[in-house]
């Protein structure tokens, strides 16, 4: 069988061979470095990171929530870290602290006892367990687990206060799938184990956000307010984890708002649910739809024009409210921008990364503005994800030339193709792209998760047309920064 030699990141082709597998004939023309990471034995700069980091994120979203892990503390710490990173704020996460003994006898203790010990200390409202690698290779009966520590619970401070504080598991391997899929299976988690009771309707909708950040949920609700429209928020994670600095009010400290408990139960009775991220909370969506027939709304995500535009249509059909005045301001304001700054942006070689929804958001936005696609990489695998591109592309009658789609590819193979472009002249994706950026020397605009290296991200939408007047700014800036330095320094 012939085989492919594989080169890394930074280092002369001939100077090592790392790796070898088989060339199938779809790649045995191809150039090495340009094997996809799937047809590879390693992986190069991953576009993606672990399931159950974005468990953690949706449960942080609930009111008065803690993620409790079972694995060892470097999950803990890891993701504590990031989000201290991202959000500058701090994240209470406990951990089961695995050991040696753990990964030879069970988690089983672990869990009882670090459960009994959060209770007791910080009596949150609701408690998400949230596996690792570790406990689900050793194969920990977690729902016995959880039913041992509820009756501890119940030995130690009653069976009244016990039962007031549900247990939600989500079951997040870290060894398969993302970030992307631990959220997604968490919106599945939460209602299923919560929203158990179909009863009166409330006239409302479900909105699950996905992997959008605190100003992007602001900018949501910020529609629904114009339209009239109340909404049941899951993981709503707007002032939980960017929340106002203020004397703290209670022991222990918790920061406000997040979806409330009683609120994620009445999710069953709500008009609709609307997964904003296909990828990224469609389970939660689609369970409530096979069994209490709440309608599913999953995608686009919202941003750009269109993208805006699909958002507010379904909400009127479904809740019979009209479009303000207000809000068709916002569209004009948008589509106005497009046109004064369309002599800079049209035709300009673009590559997006980053999650899925993300990257399928953003290149609706980049094609309304005339720019052209080079490379779209998402770092999640996905059934639907090429698909989806492509009918983005038909959709916009988008004539040049085809995009490199990476689906669930990592950032070498990424990289390596943009090396080989005769222009380009915009990145955006996160911060994972900013030695790409250098190394190129072309502007990135940093979109979507994670965003560390600089301050303020967080709280800037990419949503609705305020988000995307917002985003095209920095767009057309980043491009104009890059073309016309600014020399003022080189004066003084």
């Amino acid at each position: 069988m012939q085989l492919k030699e594989i080169p890394i990141a930074g280092i002369p082709y001939d100077q090592i061979k790392i790796a070898k597998v088989p060339a199938t004939p779809e790649y045995c023309e191809r150039p090495a470095e340009l094997i996809p990471s799937t047809s590879r034995s390693v992986v190069i700069n991953p576009n993606r990171t672990c399931m159950p980091l974005g468990a953690m994120w949706a449960v942080l979203g609930v009111k008065k929530a803690v993620p409790f892990v079972q694995g060892a503390q470097g999950c803990t710490t890891y993701v504590r870290y990031t989000f201290s990173r991202i959000f500058k704020e701090p994240a209470v996460i406990a951990t089961a602290s695995f050991h040696e003994d753990a990964a030879v006898f069970g988690g089983r203790r672990n869990l009882v006892e670090g459960i009994r010990n959060l209770v007791v200390r910080y009596w949150p409202e609701l408690i998400g367990v949230v596996t690792t690698c570790s406990s689900e290779i050793i194969g920990d009966d977690m729902v016995s687990f959880i039913k041992m520590a509820r009756a501890n619970l119940r030995k130690e401070i009653g069976a009244e206060k016990a039962d007031q504080i549900p247990i939600v598991l989500v079951n997040t391997p870290s060894f398969a799938g993302s970030h992307v899929e631990g959220y997604d299976r968490a919106s599945r988690a939460f209602v299923e184990t919560l929203a158990t009771t179909r009863g009166e309707p409330n006239g409302k909708v479900n909105i699950i956000p996905g992997l959008l950040y605190p100003g992007d949920i602001r900018e949501i609700k910020h529609l629904l307010r114009h339209m009239g429209i109340e909404a049941i928020v899951l993981f709503d994670i707007s002032d939980t984890l960017d929340a106002p600095l203020e004397p703290p009010t209670s022991v222990p400290y918790w920061a406000p708002g997040g979806t409330e408990v009683e609120e994620i139960k009445d999710m069953a009775n709500s008009l609709a649910t609307f997964a904003l991220q296909p990828h990224a909370g469609q389970a939660g969506a689609r369970y409530l739809e096979r069994k209490y027939g709440v309608r599913a709304v999953v995608g686009p995500p919202p941003v750009g024009v269109q993208g805006t535009d699909a958002f507010l249509k379904a909400l009127r059909e479904i809740t019979g409210k009209p479009i303000p005045r207000s809000l068709l301001e916002e569209r004009g304001r948008l589509v106005d921008s497009l046109a004064d700054t369309l002599h800079h942006t049209m035709m300009k070689k673009v590559a997006v990364m980053g999650d899925p929804d993300i990257v399928l958001g953003v290149t609706r936005f980049v094609l309304e503005m005339g720019m052209e696609p080079v490379a779209l990489a998402g770092g999640t695998a996905s059934k639907t994800f090429v698909h989806d591109v492509e009918a983005i592309l038909a959709e916009a009658g988008y004539e040049g030339e085809p995009p490199l789609i990476i689906n669930g590819g990592d950032l070498f193979e990424f990289e390596e193709y943009l090396k080989k472009q005769s222009r380009l002249d915009l990145i955006i994706g996160n911060s994972r792209a900013v030695d790409i950026s250098r190394e190129l020397q072309v502007p990135l605009v940093r979109v979507g998760f994670p965003i560390y290296d600089r301050f303020g991200y967080q709280k800037r939408p990419i949503v609705g047309y305020r988000g995307g007047e917002m985003l095209l700014a920095e767009i057309v800036n980043s491009m104009l920064d890059y073309q016309y330095p600014d020399d003022r320094t080189q004066q003084l």
